[in-house]
């Protein structure tokens, strides 16, 4: 009897088994779900929040069949999608081994730091407010985060990543190859840079005329400079007047001689290399070729040229 007592037992304890594994293993996910797990955040607290958001039902059930069928792997923290139809077991095994939803905020090139303030004030999934950041403070590119993070510390990582950028740049410049004299300037040279042209192998031939205009005392005569002021760079959407180009601003590079007073907008990589390293040349003046980019001239009667053909396209265009 007492034999079959413990065959009984045994039996029963298998079933069980059996049981609980099948509940493990049972589907309780009724719909896509996005979930976040803290940083810091442990089996016990994710058990909780999993309850309390209810995508389980029993923190106190799913944690002791964790412990006995899971993996002792730790939980990631991040935002997962658990998808319709999950498991007990496929839950734990997405916050152990899946890959975290990754959300990204891009600043592009030439991104002024009001419209930097308004992506991160319009990220519906970042929390807190941020300050308008200091022009040129930001680098361009994309940046992830974490759902409900602060937009403050989204801010402080764009502003961190210029920093390194701009101090390795700085320590491989060619010295001499441009008259700036602080990374400060750099940033403000390549903001101009960063708005003259959006073509890449022309950054470094900008930067040397603007290079060479800076080392004899010529006025830099950018238009973005003068339009930066009124706009806060962004488009002015007309236009130039000659009121404008006659105003002192502190920017205006037709009516000062040297940098504006600080940079004109988020210059990117490119661009700041462009300045470091610009393409040696004797060249003074460009002007707009009607194909996207710009024809380059060493003497003034060549850039009067230049300017009556450009006209000329844009008579043809009905432009003027």
């Amino acid at each position: 009897m007492k034999h079959r007592g413990r065959i009984a037992a045994i039996v029963i304890a298998i079933l069980a088994l059996v049981f609980i594994a099948g509940w493990w293993g049972s589907g309780v996910v009724d719909k896509d779900v996005d979930f976040v797990v803290p940083r810091g955040a442990t089996l016990t607290t994710v058990a909780q929040k999993l309850e309390k958001e209810h995508v389980i039902g029993s923190a106190g059930g799913f944690l002791w069949r964790a412990k006995l069928f899971g993996s002792s792997d730790p939980i990631k923290a991040g935002e997962f999608r658990l998808p319709k139809g999950s498991s007990r077991a496929a839950i734990l095994d997405i916050l152990q081994h899946g890959k975290p939803i990754r959300r990204f905020v891009t600043v592009p090139e030439g991104m002024p730091a009001i419209m930097v303030y308004e992506r991160l004030i319009g990220q519906p999934l970042l929390t807190g407010p941020v300050a308008v950041p200091a022009e040129g403070s930001v680098l361009p590119e994309s940046y992830d985060f974490e759902r409900g993070e602060a937009r403050a510390a989204v801010l402080a990582r764009m502003q961190a990543a210029m920093a390194r950028t701009l101090k390795a740049l700085w320590a491989k410049r060619t010295p001499g190859s441009c008259p700036i004299d602080t990374p400060r300037e750099a940033v403000t040279l390549a903001s101009i840079v960063e708005k003259e042209t959006a073509k890449p192998a022309e950054r470094p031939i900008v930067a040397g005329v603007y290079c060479n205009r800076l080392r004899i005392g010529m006025k830099l005569d950018a238009d973005p400079t003068v339009i930066y002021p009124i706009t806060k760079g962004k488009p002015l959407g007309r236009r130039i007047l000659k009121s404008e180009l006659n105003a002192i601003t502190g920017y205006n590079t037709y009516r000062e001689v040297g940098l504006p007073a600080g940079p004109i907008t988020n210059p990117g990589r490119a661009s700041l290399a462009a300045v470091l390293n610009p393409k040696p040349s004797d060249y003074l003046y460009f002007v707009a070729d009607g194909r996207g980019g710009h024809v380059f001239a060493r003497t003034l009667a060549e850039q009067e040229d230049n300017k009556a053909k450009w006209f000329a396209i844009r008579r043809a265009r009905g432009e003027m």
